[in-house]
């Protein structure tokens, strides 16, 4: 085994089970409303609109939030960061056991996105200053399986917390929330005693492994062309970042506008609240497949947009079919597809901004891609409920998140390649990433 392939091996054991058990209890977190959905909205007169405004709400608290939360992660350090977000989201998702109607869901939910806010960029950021770029497809995919992971655990896990049902006097729906809220608070102490902040932080990696982990990202830089600016907000400057955010949006569109719906979905089905915890979970085992296999693929090819361009379609054509379908399997497989290319597109998209963003510039500028892409996770679920109530079918919600996806995904490809770094886009003149 040759010093590369040994160091990032280790740093692999070392940093990204920990960072995917994190994003885990986060992701748990925010998909525990589609559940709570089921009880909630009746024991709290919250309309199918309301609920998806205050879905939606919290990507607006992650939107204002996202870009000062990642410049104070690179003032502070990621572990200290992470503690505290942690600890923040933790707390706010047991307060929404209190929700007692629209206006308190819509401040909690809000609130839930500010505290979060920062997380999954900031692990982004984090994870490009210890791994070189030809192999960051293949980590981010890996620190992506949280989602899948998260959803698979959150449909069996909230079907049977609902069943607590007047215990010590509260709904299954509060249960879920305190429940699921805790891990949070008890992983920020872990969190500060385990996770280095860097690698000249990490006594598991060897002095010479560190000069040389050192030394390669510094020449990757220098042959690179990144920008580098000592004020973290130059980035945001660059249009080739607003760019990449619009070229994200269509994901946390049609992940979260189907994730906080996909429960509602398979209740159709006529089958128990337990019966659609464990239905809803069979998506995300693909998306788990697709995030195994993709990422993977596009390193070995070196090659990025044609693969999210692909998965993109699939996603989409996914949608379309889940909605027009008369038949429950059908759906069901359909959304199998759909979660398989939304999910693996994903982490080969986060390997484009690190070609021209480096230092703080990335953390600030890979921020701004996530929030203003997250804005997505709001249009999503709000339009799905708006269609819903003014239409009385959810399958036109499905059409517009599949509309979405197609547009922003497929058709917006050739212009990402062409602008984003077009030197390094095509053919053998790829820098590996």
């Amino acid at each position: 085994m040759d010093r590369e392939t040994r160091i990032v091996r280790l740093m692999t054991l070392k940093l990204i089970p920990f960072l995917v058990l994190l994003y885990l209890v986060a992701y748990v977190d925010r998909s525990t409303l589609g559940f709570a959905k089921l009880q909630m909205n009746a024991d709290t007169g919250i309309s199918d609109a309301a609920y998806g405004l205050g879905a939606g709400l919290f990507f607006i608290g992650y939107f204002l939030f996202e870009v000062p939360s990642n410049v104070f992660l690179v003032k502070v350090g990621a572990r200290r960061w992470f503690a505290r977000i942690l600890v923040t989201w933790g707390v706010i998702t047991v307060a929404m056991s209190l929700i007692s109607g629209p206006y308190s869901f819509y401040t909690l939910r809000f609130l839930l996105g500010a505290a979060e806010a920062g997380f999954y960029p900031g692990v982004v950021f984090f994870l490009g200053q210890w791994f070189p770029a030809r192999h960051r497809g293949r980590i981010f995919g890996l620190f992506l399986l949280s989602q899948p992971f998260a959803l698979i655990v959150t449909g069996p896990l909230a079907g049977g917390l609902l069943g607590m049902e007047g215990v010590a006097g509260l709904h299954g729906w509060q249960w879920l929330f305190i429940l699921t809220g805790l891990p949070a608070v008890l992983l920020a102490w872990p969190t500060l005693r385990f996770l280095p902040d860097t690698p000249s932080h990490a006594a598991w990696l060897a002095a010479d492994d560190r000069r040389w982990l050192e030394t390669e990202l510094i020449e990757e830089q220098r042959s690179r062309a990144e920008i580098k600016h000592g004020n973290p907000l130059e980035g945001l400057k660059d249009p080739r970042v607003l760019l990449l955010a619009l070229y994200f949006l269509p994901y946390p569109l049609a992940i979260y506008g189907l994730s906080m719906w996909l429960p509602t979905i398979i209740k159709a089905f006529g089958v128990s609240n337990l019966t659609t915890g464990f239905l809803s979970a069979i998506p995300y085992v693909f998306a788990v497949i697709g995030l195994l296999t993709i990422p993977r693929h596009s390193d070995k090819r070196d090659e990025r947009i044609v693969h999210i361009a692909c998965c993109a379609a699939l996603g989409a054509i996914g949608l379309f079919v889940s909605a027009a379908a008369q038949s429950h399997v059908v759906q069901l497989g359909a959304l199998c597809f759909t979660a398989f290319g939304l999910y693996a597109a994903q982490p080969i998209f986060w390997t484009l901004p690190t070609r021209f963003l480096a230092g703080p510039s990335a953390a600030a500028g890979i921020a701004l891609i996530n929030s203003i892409g997250n804005l997505g996770g709001y249009i999503g679920p709000f339009a799905v409920g708006a269609i819903k109530q003014h239409t009385g079918n959810l399958a036109d919600g499905l059409y517009f998140l599949s509309a979405g996806v197609f547009v922003l995904g497929v058709a917006l490809s050739f212009v990402v390649r062409m602008l984003v770094d077009p030197s390094r886009m095509t053919g053998t003149q790829a820098t590996a990433e």
